[in-house]
């Protein structure tokens, strides 16, 4: 973000020489307990018997559920959820064709709803909802309630809320109205360089058949072919469940990167600098990005996002993978590294033992 300063967060242990693949979860998994392990041990423990409610704030696909499904997997979260607003609302879409479901929700509806709309209106809201309308922030308090109200009682990470300046009010005291009156809350602020955002978008590919998510530029599969028409590589799916060795293809306006979404990241970064003048409740600040001038002193090398390219042998046919560190320019236009996402992960996990006070 432009003009806010985040701190880098050191995530480089002093006599720690080895390196992790930090895309292997065997791996990622050691990673965790060499740099992080006494503080994930104090988290379990505090897990057992106690839980917390915490608020996501980032611009879109900043990787908000990236990090707390990295924290769930390092702490072994079977007592924390993460809850997204926008899985929500679409489940709640998707429940209207089930008359059992849409009679659940709306009898917890009317005992929990408190605002302006009439049943009906709430419906009809819900099935007109598209990506430009936001629902009534009363409403969306009442579906995390109803949420929250099938599952065990965990600790908790709030994705996507407040996503609007008036729903800011709600959020202070949304672990009063959501009946984790006890819990400590804390808000987690992520910082991306726009130009990450871009590129993750614009590089971003899916198998047409299992849907596969990768990335040519930044998480190719193991498998390349090359198109002799375009002058193109690309990715094969090598998903075994899927079998079809697909070739990998992008969604229609990808190419164009965060342009199609400026609105909605110009607003989640409005609310994030409203939220940083908050006092009262504790921070947490991620950062993914390190200036490369200071890098080593802060990171690990194998700690950086790659990026790929590809070179293919003219007689042979043969196709050679080039890996090397990926250099952006953060948002103050200064080059740096981009992070892979467990180094947040594991600033993620030592702050919250600190605000937790563990």
């Amino acid at each position: 973000m432009q003009g806010v300063d985040f701190p880098i967060f050191k995530t480089k242990t002093e006599g720690l020489t080895k390196s992790f693949n930090l895309n292997n979860p065997s791996e990622r998994k050691e990673y965790f307990k060499a740099k992080a392990g006494e503080e994930i041990a104090k988290l379990r423990d505090y897990l057992k018997t106690k839980t917390f409610v915490a608020f996501l704030l980032g611009r879109k696909n900043s990787g908000k559920g990236t990090y707390s499904k990295l924290f769930m997997e390092a702490v072994d979260g079977s007592n924390v959820d993460h809850v997204s607003v926008g899985d929500i609302t679409r489940d709640v879409f998707a429940s209207l064709s089930d008359e059992i479901k849409k009679n659940e929700l709306a009898d917890f509806l009317r005992k929990n709803y408190r605002g302006f709309h009439s049943m009906e209106e709430i419906f009809e809201l819900i099935r007109n909802m598209n990506q430009s309308t936001l629902w009534p922030s009363e409403l969306i308090v009442a579906l995390i309630k109803f949420e929250i109200s099938k599952r065990p009682r965990k600790a908790l990470f709030i994705d996507g809320f407040p996503r609007a300046l008036d729903q800011i009010g709600y959020s202070l005291y949304l672990k009063e109205l959501i009946g984790y009156r006890d819990d400590p809350d804390f808000m987690i602020f992520i910082s991306v360089p726009e130009m990450v955002i871009d590129q993750r978008i614009k590089s971003r590919v899916v198998c047409p058949h299992c849907k596969l998510p990768r990335n040519i530029r930044l998480a190719p599969t193991s498998k390349i072919g090359y198109d002799k028409t375009n002058k193109e590589f690309y990715l094969i799916c090598d998903d075994p469940t899927c079998g079809t060795a697909s070739r990998m293809v992008k969604k229609e306006g990808d190419e164009l990167g965060v342009e199609p979404i400026r609105e909605r990241l110009e607003a989640d970064e409005q609310i994030m600098r409203q939220l940083l003048k908050l006092t009262g409740i504790p921070k947490i600040y991620l950062r993914n990005s390190v200036p490369v001038d200071v890098a080593w002193d802060y990171i690990d090398k194998y700690e950086v996002t790659p990026e790929y390219s590809y070179e293919r042998d003219a007689v042979t046919g043969e196709i050679k993978i080039i890996e090397k560190p990926w250099i952006i320019k953060d948002d103050e236009g200064i080059d740096s590294y981009s992070l892979l996402p467990a180094a947040p992960a594991v600033a993620l996990i030592k702050q919250i033992v600190t605000v937790l006070k563990l």
